[in-house]
């Protein structure tokens, strides 16, 4: 079964910056498009941005200029470079394919606060 790790969250400051992996475990990860999501306290979980197998990325509004997405397929890996952080972006953030196929991880912890 193919398991999804996230991991890189933290505590940052407002401005600051993270780097955010996601490691999938088998390698048909080359296969799919793949997404990072975040759910905020009290909130849905949320799409934050997608990049397909050949590299073509989106982003929701709200973190344009700010997030980019990127992956290694060579490493079954995925990133999101996040940088001039906000206290609204604090959110656990997972990632997975994007229509959902895989089980959710665990998450990663990102907290924006001063």
């Amino acid at each position: 079964q193919v398991q999804l790790v996230e991991s890189g969250g933290g505590l940052v400051q407002p401005g600051g910056s993270l780097r955010l992996s996601c490691a999938v475990s088998e390698s048909i990860f080359r296969l799919y498009a793949m997404c990072w999501y975040r759910q905020a306290p009290g909130k849905q979980r949320e799409l934050v941005a997608g990049i397909t197998r050949w590299s073509s990325t989106n982003y929701v509004t709200s973190v344009k200029g700010r997030f980019t997405i990127s992956r290694d397929n060579a490493k079954n890996t995925m990133y999101l470079q996040m940088n001039s952080l906000k206290p609204e972006d604090t959110a656990v953030y997972y990632c997975n394919t994007d229509p959902i196929y895989f089980p959710w991880g665990q998450g990663t912890q990102v907290t924006v606060s001063s």
